[in-house]
């Protein structure tokens, strides 16, 4: 296999299908939306390296290593990274695109998704994969202005925009009789180093939110489950969202419950910083 910038060929496929649970499938729109789904439910999104100030950074091998031979969750930068190279390996066409949490005017370019083309459309269609948000869809969105997609009782939106002479796109998901904006992503081209330079600046920049807060999420049966340094936020489709306050030793036991794969040491360390953050 001839070498590319994103170093696909560097990719286990088949280890990263056991670690989900898929076979090995000819590109479709049911086994994509299935790949997306397994990939959602199997790896937490958590920002955990980050505050630890251990990532070992988001080329394939590093993300590889972390989620396909540990369990392990992270951040979109890892996510997208990880789930375009599987998609290629397994014949998809696909594209990285940047966008911008919350409203653009105010946020950095710090979100990674992958666009696909619809393996099943006749007319060139594409779809919005988006593995890696905290509130992240379960399976891809047609790429098309005004789409709708409601799964498992999960709602979201796309409308097309423009970011200056660029075409963008606003993801949106229906919370609270309303649609909340959840980011918006441009088309202008993306290589290696934007990835890398976003996760340097999102890791370390010091008003990084990413620095200051603990999020863990995760899919769990029908309910999304979010954890910060202080909160714990369940949501089920169609019913209240739940959410409270919790103390060290319930975070610790909710990190537990969703099975983030924690060395003893990482534990450990990660329950310090926590301390450190509560403290006013």
């Amino acid at each position: 296999m001839t070498a590319g910038v994103w170093e696909t060929e560097r990719l286990d496929l088949d280890a990263y299908l056991r670690r989900v649970g898929r076979p090995a499938e000819p590109p479709s729109r049911v086994a994509l939306d299935a790949l997306h789904e397994a990939h959602v439910r199997t790896f937490s999104f958590d920002n955990i390296d980050v505050l630890l100030d251990r990532h070992p950074g988001v080329r394939l091998d590093q993300v590889q290593a972390k989620f396909v031979g540990r369990g392990r969750g992270g951040y979109c930068f890892e996510h997208a990274t990880l789930f375009a190279a599987v998609l290629e390996r397994l014949g998809y066409a696909v594209t990285r695109r940047l966008g911008r949490v919350g409203p653009p005017e105010t946020t950095a370019r710090t979100h990674c998704v992958v666009v696909v083309e619809d393996p099943d459309a006749q007319d060139g269609g594409r779809l919005l994969a988006d593995p890696g948000f905290g509130m992240s869809v379960l399976r891809p969105i047609p790429l098309a202005d005004g789409a709708t997609d409601d799964f498992r009782g999960w709602s979201y939106r796309l409308r097309e925009v423009r970011a200056g002479e660029v075409p963008a796109w606003e993801l949106s998901r229906w919370r609270d009789e309303g649609w909340e904006l959840m980011h918006t992503h441009d088309e202008l081209p993306v290589q290696p180093p934007d990835l890398v330079s976003g996760h340097h600046y999102t890791s370390t920049f010091p008003a990084s939110h990413f620095r200051s807060t603990l999020m863990v999420t995760r899919h769990v049966d029908d309910t999304h489950v979010s954890l910060t340094h202080r909160t714990v936020t369940v949501r089920r489709a169609g019913r209240p969202t739940e959410h409270g306050e919790i103390d060290v030793p319930e975070l610790r036991s909710r990190l537990h419950d969703l099975a983030v794969p924690l060395t003893a040491d990482e534990e450990a360390q990660l329950l310090e910083r926590i301390e450190q953050l509560r403290t006013p």
